[in-house]
């Protein structure tokens, strides 16, 4: 299976279940969307998010590192172009807005906490087993790519 087809997998079941089975089981029904005043920025916020991560996830791992985001399926060498110029990890910030989009789109602070949540649960994931595993796999590749690229700010 190529890795663009795993990473359709992936997204389908991981993020999928953030962005779309998640809230529906929180607000109940899509009639619940509110597209005047902050649902809109909620909506901005959302196609903001699914564009990051689909070029992070996508145009990056699967085509350029020949993975995906599944760390049962890591990219096989270390993908520092496009968004990962600009922070290491791009597509948490890619679902994260998706959530606190949907949270404005629904008015639901149900949601918002779970992005918080989710937001903050992703941050001691990436720093207490992904670095670490990125620095075996990658070695000093990974350390020369650290120093000028951040975590989690973007740098411009």
């Amino acid at each position: 299976m190529s890795p663009v087809l795993r990473t359709l997998v992936f997204t389908v079941i991981m993020p999928g279940f953030w962005t779309v089975l998640l809230p529906y089981w929180v607000t109940g029904t899509p009639a619940g969307l509110k597209l005047r005043g902050v649902g809109l920025a909620g909506g901005a916020l959302v196609v903001a998010g699914v564009a990051l991560y689909l070029l992070g996830a996508f145009w990056g791992f699967a085509l350029r590192g020949q993975g995906t985001p599944a760390r049962i399926d890591p990219p096989k060498r270390l993908v520092i172009e496009g968004p990962y110029r600009l922070v290491r990890n791009p597509m948490h910030w890619g679902v994260t807005p998706v959530m606190m989009g949907e949270a404005l789109l629904f008015r639901s602070v149900a949601l918002a906490e779970i992005a918080a949540a989710f937001c903050a649960s992703t941050m001691l994931f990436v720093l207490l087993y992904e670095e670490p595993a990125l620095r075996r796999a990658f070695g000093a590749q990974y350390e020369q790519y650290c120093r000028p690229v951040p975590c989690w700010i973007p740098r411009f």
